[in-house]
């Protein structure tokens, strides 16, 4: 089956990684909202955690759901897990793909999620990651 990703980071339009990955390659993308969630950052990109303790009461993550043209699904699913290092089955993945629940004007759509792996969970809960106010990646953080 081929489902949609709720991207919230770097690979949001307007993200360094969405020109390398995504434009041009999508047949929709529409604004969505995860809630229950935050976000938690070392830097230079975001991290989606929905794990008690690192999200308060309230707290909720703005993205965009997007869906990629059919006959590129396989292909752009694959360049994208490299890109978040997530590998099935592993546990050392920098980030886990997951499907989450994201709310968008239209309605839920459970789309496919890359959020916080492991290590950056206990990187997060260690304190070497900020809280990113309000649940929203700005772009210009990237540069």
């Amino acid at each position: 089956m081929q489902r949609s990703f709720f991207v919230y980071g770097t690979l949001k339009p307007g993200g360094s990684n969405y020109t390398s990955y995504l434009a041009g390659r999508t047949s929709t993308e529409q604004s969505a909202w995860v809630t229950d969630a935050a976000l938690y950052t070392p830097g230079m990109y975001p991290f989606l955690v929905r794990d008690s303790g690192l999200v308060q009461p309230g707290d909720q993550v703005s993205g965009t759901v997007i869906t990629i043209q059919s006959g590129l699904y396989h292909q752009i699913v694959n360049l994208l897990d490299e890109l978040e290092d997530y590998r099935p089955g592993q546990y050392d993945n920098l980030y886990e793909r997951v499907i989450l629940t994201a709310q968008s004007a239209s309605g839920p759509i459970d789309a496919w999620t890359y959020i916080a792996g492991a290590q950056a969970l206990a990187s997060i809960r260690s304190g070497k990651m900020r809280k990113v106010d309000g649940g929203v990646w700005d772009n210009m953080l990237e540069r």
